[in-house]
């Protein structure tokens, strides 16, 4: 039985007074991953009202969607699992961070602005991270294996 190709997502890159919003990786305590808000691409739905819609999710903020920043793929070989990630450059429009936000899917249920700085105390992915969210331009980050 052939595996379907790589999962398609989007992430958002959300600055605002120079701290980037990260959420947890998987849920509950399971891991101290962070990673920028996003998910899974829906079928007949645009790669930009994808990311409104998971920002939201995850969130609570809404959020406007600009410019790519940054393309990323992950891999777990043993299980063929392959993701490619489009990471957009947004604005926040409305909404304030509240612990009391609950993810739908239940998987986010930590939600931060860091610095660049405290980004150096922390583990997130993929690794080009800060480069991209403070960075400018489209940048290309190849296959970096899958971290728990």
């Amino acid at each position: 039985m052939s595996r379907p190709g790589p999962r398609l997502a989007v992430r958002a890159l959300i600055l605002q007074d120079d701290r980037l919003l990260l959420v947890n990786a998987w849920a509950g305590p399971r891991s101290d991953l962070w990673c920028a808000p996003g998910g899974g691409v829906e079928p007949g739905s645009s790669l930009p009202a994808n990311l409104i819609r998971e920002v939201h999710e995850e969130t609570g903020l809404t959020v406007e969607v600009g410019a790519p920043a940054l393309v990323n793929e992950f891999h777990h070989p043993p299980s063929r699992f392959h993701q490619v990630e489009v990471f957009f450059r947004c604005r926040l429009v409305a909404g304030t961070l509240s612990d009391s936000w609950a993810d739908p899917e239940r998987v986010v249920t930590r939600r931060q602005f860091f610095t660049r700085q405290e980004m150096r105390t922390i583990r997130f992915k993929p690794d080009s991270l800060a480069d991209a969210a403070w960075g400018e331009g489209l940048a290309y980050d190849p296959l970096e294996l899958l971290t728990r």
